[in-house]
Formats: C-alpha cells, sequence, structure tokens
C-alpha cells in the first residue's frame, strides 16, 4: 500500500517534516496489520480485510496559542449572569463543536480510522520486513510457459501487430523493381503539359506528353503503393522463461498426543509459510507427510484431520521425505524448504537416528528447515517445572550450529511473532532460546 500526500505544505511545515509523518503513518498501519491478524485465521489472512488505527498516531503536531495563559479579553453577548471581575468556569476540553470527541460512556469514541485493505496491500505490509534466507541455491528451472518473445515476421496476422517500417520498405523495394513512377515525376509532366497548353501553338510535343503521362498513369495504377503483398506482420511465439520454483514439506506427528489444538497451530504456521513462499516463488508444490511410528505421504484432508494409533518414530517421516526428493525434487532444479510440527515426543532409541538423517541427508537437500513444537493450550501449568521434550533436546544441538531453526508455540496469537522472527530479513538467528 503506498501513502500519497497531495496536500500542499502549509506554512512552518517542510517537506522532509510531511515525508516524516507519512513514514510514520504507514508504521502506524503495518503495526495494526500485524496486531489484527493475530487475532484472525489462515483464511483470512490471505482475504485482506478492515484494520483500524487511532487518529492520534497519525495525527499531525503543530503549534498553537496557549488558551490558560496571557491576558485574553472576550466579548459575551446575551450576558445575564456575569458582571466585571467574575470568574469563568472552564469548559471541559474536547467537548467543543470541532474538536475530536473523547470516549463515550460506554467506552467508544471517533478517534479511530479505519481502512478497507485489498489482499495485496495485506499481505505486502504484513511480509514488508521479511525475507527468506540463504538464497544462495535457487536455481532457476525452465517449466512453465508465461511470456511470448518476437520471432521473425509473418504475412498474416493482428493489424496490431502490423510491423509498418518493414511493410513500408518491402513496398519501396516492390515499386522499384516495377518501375512505378514516382509522384514528382508525374506532377512535373503535368506542369509542363500545362505550360504548354497555355501556348498558342503548342505543337506536336503536346500530344507526346499527355500521351506519355496517360500511360505512367496507368502504370501507377497497376502497381499500387501498397500492395497485400508488402505487408509484415511480427510474429510471436510463446516461450518458457525461468521460473523459480519450490516445494515445501510438511511433517507433522499424528499420533493420539497430538490434540486438535495442536494440530490447529501446526496448520497455522504451515499455511502461513506457504502464503509466504508463495509471494516468493511463482510455482510451489506442497508435499503432506504424516507419521506415528510408520509415516507415509498424503492428501491435507488426511495430513491436518487424520488420527493414527501407534508410538512415535520421527525418523520415519524423513526417510519418506528423502524418497519423495530423490523421486521428484531434484536438487539440482527445486529450492526445497521443509517444516516439521510435532508435540517434542519420540522414541528414545530414535533419536540418534533422527541427528544423523537431518544432519547428513536432509539438511544437505534443504534451503531451511524449521521446527515448531507445540504444546498443549494454556503452556505449562502455574508451578510447573519447565522440561525439554526428546526431540527438543536432539534439535537443540544443530540448532545452534545454525543447521535449523526451532521454536514452541502454545497459543495461536504466538504463532505470526514465531514466524516473523524464523523468516525475519536477514536470516535466523544461530542461537534458539529453550522452551
Amino acid at each position: 500500500m503506498n501513502i500519497v500526500d497531495r496536500r500542499l505544505n502549509p506554512g512552518g511545515k517542510s517537506h522532509s517534516n510531511r515525508q516524516r509523518f507519512l513514514r510514520r503513518a504507514r508504521a502506524v498501519v503495518q503495526r495494526a496489520v500485524r496486531d489484527g491478524a493475530s487475532e484472525r485465521s489462515i483464511k483470512d489472512l490471505e482475504r485482506g480485510g478492515e484494520v483500524t488505527i487511532s487518529t492520534n498516531d497519525v495525527h499531525e503536531p503543530h503549534l498553537r496559542r496557549s488558551p490558560t495563559g496571557g491576558a485574553q479579553s472576550h466579548i459575551l453577548p446575551g450576558n445575564k449572569r456575569f458582571v466585571e471581575g467574575d470568574t469563568l468556569p472552564r469548559d471541559g476540553g474536547g467537548q467543543g463543536d470541532g474538536g475530536s470527541s473523547g470516549p463515550g460512556e460506554d467506552g467508544d469514541g471517533s478517534d479511530d480510522f479505519s481502512m478497507v485493505l485489498s489482499r495485496e496491500e495485506f499481505l505486502d505490509l504484513f511480509l514488508a520486513d521479511l525475507e527468506l534466507p540463504d538464497l544462495t541455491k535457487r536455481r532457476l528451472a525452465t517449466l512453465e510457459v508465461e511470456g511470448f518473445r518476437r520471432a521473425g515476421y509473418t504475412t498474416s496476422g493482428s493489424p496490431v501487430n502490423l510491423a509498418l517500417l518493414r511493410t513500408m520498405r518491402l513496398a519501396m523495394s516492390r515499386r522499384i523493381a516495377m518501375g512505378r513512377p514516382k509522384p514528382a515525376e508525374l506532377a512535373d509532366l503535368r506542369d509542363e503539359i500545362a505550360r504548354l497548353e497555355r501556348q498558342p501553338e503548342p505543337g506536336m510535343r503536346l500530344a507526346a506528353l499527355r500521351e506519355e503521362l496517360a500511360r505512367l498513369e496507368q502504370r501507377s495504377r497497376r502497381i499500387p503503393y501498397i500492395d497485400p503483398i508488402d505487408m509484415r506482420f511480427r510474429r510471436l511465439e510463446a516461450v518458457s522463461r525461468p521460473v523459480a520454483q519450490a516445494v515445501m514439506f510438511c511433517l507433522m506427528d499424528v499420533s493420539a498426543s497430538m490434540s486438535g489444538h495442536m494440530k490447529d497451530l501446526a496448520k497455522r504456521f504451515f499455511m502461513l509459510l506457504y502464503i509466504f513462499l508463495s509471494r516468493r516463488y511463482q510455482h510451489v508444490e506442497v508435499v503432506f507427510i504424516q507419521h506415528t511410528h510408520q509415516a507415509k505421504e498424503v492428501d491435507e484432508k488426511t495430513f491436518f484431520e487424520g488420527r493414527e494409533t501407534g508410538g512415535t518414530i520421527v525418523s520415519s517421516a524423513f526417510k519418506v521425505m528423502q524418497k519423495v526428493i530423490a523421486d521428484r525434487y531434484p536438487v539440482e532444479d527445486w529450492n526445497i524448504y521443509a517444516a516439521q510440527a510435532s508435540d517434542g515426543d519420540n522414541a528414545t532409541d530414535d533419536n540418534k537416528v533422527c541427528s544423523a538423517l537431518l544432519q547428513e541427508e536432509i539438511i544437505p537437500l534443504c534451503q531451511y528447515f524449521a521446527y515448531l513444537e507445540v504444546a498443549a493450550e494454556g503452556g505449562e501449568p502455574v508451578g510447573f517445572i519447565s522440561s525439554k521434550s526428546s526431540l527438543w533436546r536432539t534439535y537443540e544441538p544443530l540448532a545452534a550450529e545454525g543447521i535449523l531453526a526451532m521454536r514452541r508455540v502454545s497459543d495461536r496469537r504466538e504463532i505470526f511473532p514465531v514466524f516473523r522472527e524464523l523468516f525475519r530479513r536477514g536470516g535466523v538467528e544461530a542461537e534458539t532460546a529453550a522452551p
């Protein structure tokens, strides 16, 4: 969204001061967008909508006389209550005409300004200071036909594609080759005939010139100035241009320990990541892999709504991901992003296998890997000593080395701040806070 102020600069306000005000106004709107997004669902996030800001945040300061100082004289017509020397009570500020009204009895006021943002404006403000980390491995692959390029000329086509210069050049070449008389030549011949006609005895020359003029005019009519064979049209052909493409792997534990609240948190993070990637890449594919003690690739509905029984072996999801990459997404052609959501439970003997797979097989294939640990609603009970989960202790050394990023959330309002922290401009923090 661009805020353009077309008002003239009033006295006492410079251009730099007005630009400073516009920057502050944009920052206020952007902060309102982010605050409002914490209360939205992911579907609402894509639809944009209305945001509300206080007029005090975008009010331009200006100088004015203080009503409390100095000697002032007033003429009060219709006075029947006061005489000279009486003290007049002061009216409450902000209650007169033209002033901003304060909050009413129900707490509502008129100092709020609402604006409706389109989807693009909303997402632009929300993702303004975010940037994908580590794009050095980005690969452009030719997949989609997205434009046209010039491919010479053709003798037929739409009038809007007429190549005027090429057509005129070909028409001139044809006229010269076929000997079409020039307009100047015909004009000179007519002038000569007119001069002879004014003489008393023109002689035989006049008849010869008239015969020559008739012959040249007939030749000029047979050889048109522009012929359909001269027409040339610009030829356009569809081409495949380089398209940045990415694949997003969503890994999630669907065992009985993952409650509906935890899956909802994971879904919001995955959807926000997809929106973010789709704004940076023109082609984004999503692969959903769910796991208990076994892992499999599923569709989105099964991924978020299905519930399986069994233990938890996270390495099974990494093996399926590795197989899918080998079969469908070669590293030289795809930017691979992975996000894992789990409650932190894992089989004790599988932790070392997970660490080895991540460090040696999965991370080298990925542009970025994020681990989101979802907790029960409300987090840890009051007075309960927080402890690190099995997966958190496994991933913590890798996060300290900057290999992956990991965060923990327990409420939907924490999803957006965590996401912005993971994908903020400039990369991802090497140090990860403990849960």
